[in-house]
């Protein structure tokens, strides 16, 4: 997808907590770009990091812990090989990336790993297409700048975002386990996989939207507002969620299968879809 040149790109992902995006980076020189991070809670996780902290970093805060500013204000630490540039939550997509550029100026291309520390807090703000388009224009305007480009989200973003934004990027991970479980699903059963891959974003929401602990495939269905599926294809779909440890049935039935949604895990199912996603994407 990219070419010889380019920086490699990465999406890595967590379920329930910050993703691990600075896994993997050992540049001496970082540009971070915080959205759900504060700058001295960003700084102090490098201690936990493998290499440690960069020898120089510079910080783009646009998160909800910065203050909000009609212009940037920027501080330089020259003895600690620190600088950040405080933009706040009201920052749009190419304020950001401007302030990115400014710290990439008079900087050699390709001595410089940029780190972005999660998407998820702009599709909860702007929407998904937010998200999606910010990784378009990042990786639009670094790409032929940057050693590396990690890319953080984590579960609190909508699904859309790993749906569109995955095949825009080198490789996704975080999703190993799960990644697993579908090829296997794929292989023994690929007629369930096929409704898995088509529909489970709309399962998703089937599920969340309905108000019944232990509904049948058709009140599932009944929750959702112009659905894509029918209750059969959404029945297989659960099926295969099933099959794949992100929801369970009630046992006590002799009639249509029920589903336990009080055992639901949302965070699975959301891994599950990235998984898909990525292979869809590799295939």
């Amino acid at each position: 997808m990219h070419g010889a040149n380019d920086a490699d790109a990465t999406v890595r992902l967590a379920c329930g907590d910050h993703p691990s995006v600075r896994d993997g980076i050992a540049a001496e020189r970082v540009v971070s770009v915080l959205f759900g991070t504060g700058v001295e809670a960003w700084r102090m996780g490098w201690q936990r990091t493998v290499a440690g902290p960069p020898g120089r970093e510079a910080v783009v805060d646009a998160s909800d812990v910065a203050r909000s500013g009609a212009a940037s204000s920027t501080q330089v630490m020259a003895n600690e090989g620190f600088a950040y540039t405080v933009l706040g939550r009201g920052a749009g997509n190419e304020r950001v990336l401007d302030a990115v550029a400014s710290h990439l100026n008079g900087v050699p291309s390709g001595t410089v790993d940029l780190v972005i520390d999660d998407l998820a807090p702009v599709a909860a703000r702007d929407g998904p297409g937010s998200a999606v388009a910010f990784t378009d224009r990042l990786l639009e305007r670094f790409e032929g700048r940057a050693n590396r480009i990690a890319i953080g989200c984590s579960v609190g973003g909508p699904a859309e975002v790993m749906s569109r934004a995955g095949d825009r990027v080198d490789s996704v991970v975080g999703t190993d386990v799960e990644a697993a479980a579908v090829e296997r699903l794929s292989r023994e059963d690929p007629t369930i996989f096929g409704y898995v891959r088509r529909h489970w974003a709309e399962a998703k929401r089937g599920i969340e939207a309905c108000d019944r602990n232990y509904p049948q495939s058709k009140q599932i269905h009944a929750a959702l507002a112009d659905p894509e599926t029918t209750p059969r294809t959404l029945g297989a779909t659960l099926s295969g969620l099933v099959t794949l440890d992100a929801l369970n049935t009630w046992s006590e039935t002799v009639g249509p299968t029920r589903y336990d949604l009080t055992a639901y895990c949302p965070d699975r199912v959301w891994a599950i879809g990235v998984a898909v996603e990525a292979g869809a994407s590799d295939g």
